[in-house]
């Protein structure tokens, strides 16, 4: 059993993830500071000037990690917001994630113990977002049998 615990710095709000198999196989979780390095499409991974830090990153390729961080799209995103970084996550992030193909952004307001999630279609557009509350469970898409009871992470 894997335990994250990610402490929001500005509102100090405890968010804790519980996953069982996020571990299992080749995927590994990752909490801030974590560099995830985005190569515009010509770019050289050492001319990348695109690098974000999210909340909680899930990588399954390992062929994507380096002693720097994760070059290219991880699986799983999460972001949880704060006054500061709110339009960022909602916005720029969000953009820039879809159109390098993360699977599944997930955003945490955990000062309303809601979580949005949104899946990458085949089209590669994110679909509208499935929005959960702290007395939902919530089935993580990119692993078959993992769920997540909201009341263990908003707890």
């Amino acid at each position: 059993m894997i335990l994250l615990s990610v402490l929001d710095n500005c509102t100090r709000t405890r968010i804790t993830l519980l996953g069982q198999k996020v571990s299992a196989g080749n995927c590994r979780v990752y909490a801030a500071p974590f560099d995830v390095r985005l190569p515009q499409l010509q770019e050289s991974d050492e001319q990348t000037s695109t690098v974000v830090q999210p909340d909680l990153v899930v990588v399954c390729d390992k062929s994507k990690l380096d002693h720097r961080g994760c070059k290219g799209s991880p699986d799983l995103v999460v972001e949880i917001t704060s006054p500061s970084t709110f339009q960022k996550d909602l916005k720029k992030k969000f953009i820039l994630y879809e159109r390098i193909g993360v699977l599944e952004y997930w955003i945490v307001y955990p000062e309303e113990n809601t979580l949005s999630v949104f899946h990458l279609t085949q089209e590669g557009k994110y679909s509208r977002p499935e929005v959960y509350t702290e007395q939902d469970s919530i089935k993580v898409g990119i692993f078959e049998d993992l769920t997540i009871e909201l009341s263990e992470v908003f707890a």
